[in-house]
């Protein structure tokens, strides 16, 4: 087994420790071996796309100031039947699109979103 270090921010480690508790782990180290278990799954899911995919895109970010995430929808405009924006508590706002696009463009979707690193959560529901 290979031993790595990582450095994690305060709030990081108490939602390591979260996951811990939450799934009765007995280290750190298997919350973050859940954790990349958890990705990796997500990640094969997505693979295994092809096709015309249809679902519901849910986002929650903050700064709704920032136009990061209307740039990316109007980018995909074509892909996005219906879009909600909503304000929540402690100045976040949740997206819900739902999107109908090949697989390649639902990855690039996603892709996007991620690699901006604003976005609290991001899932995918396939319909």
């Amino acid at each position: 087994m290979t031993i790595i270090s990582v450095s994690l921010s305060d709030e990081y480690t108490e939602e390591l420790d979260i996951i811990q508790e939450t799934y009765n782990l007995k280290g750190r180290s298997e919350a973050i071996r859940a954790s990349i278990s958890s990705a990796m799954g997500e990640i094969k899911e997505l693979d295994k796309m092809e096709g015309i995919i249809e679902g519901v895109l849910i986002i929650v970010r903050s700064h709704h100031e920032d136009p990061w995430m209307m740039q990316i929808q109007g980018r995909y405009q074509d892909h996005i039947k219906t879009q909600m924006h909503s304000h929540l508590q402690n100045h976040k706002c949740l997206e819900v699109m739902v999107v109908s696009c090949d697989a390649p463009v639902l990855k690039d979707i996603l892709s996007e979103i991620r690699a901006q690193g604003k976005a609290d959560y991001v899932k995918f529901v396939r319909g």
